[in-house]
């Protein structure tokens, strides 16, 4: 079973995450925004290659045509754990487009 990260810990790992949050319903949540819609769906697409490579699924929803929202938690034990923060270290590894 995964190391479960207390929400200290979380906080502290997201220090180095600007750009994700503790949402309420205990999920790490990124809002990406791109220029546009192919720039939005080439990056979710990168995303899922990695996701589907590390056996580990994000919620991935695209909307107002170029914003991209993620949601990551180990659903297996309903929790935050090491294989999250490792796909957010992957994730924010990707070039971005700016």
């Amino acid at each position: 079973m995964p190391k479960i990260y207390t929400q200290e810990e979380i906080h502290a790992r997201l220090g180095d995450h600007p750009d994700w949050t503790l949402g309420s319903d205990g999920q790490l949540h990124a809002e990406l925004t791109f220029d546009n819609f192919m720039q939005a769906m080439m990056f979710a697409n990168a995303v899922a290659h990695l996701a589907q490579a590390a056996d580990h699924h994000p919620d991935l929803f695209i909307h107002q045509y170029k914003k991209l929202s993620i949601s990551l938690m180990t659903h297996s034990v309903g929790a935050i754990t090491e294989r999250d923060f490792a796909l957010v270290d992957q994730i924010d590894a990707l070039p971005r487009f700016k």
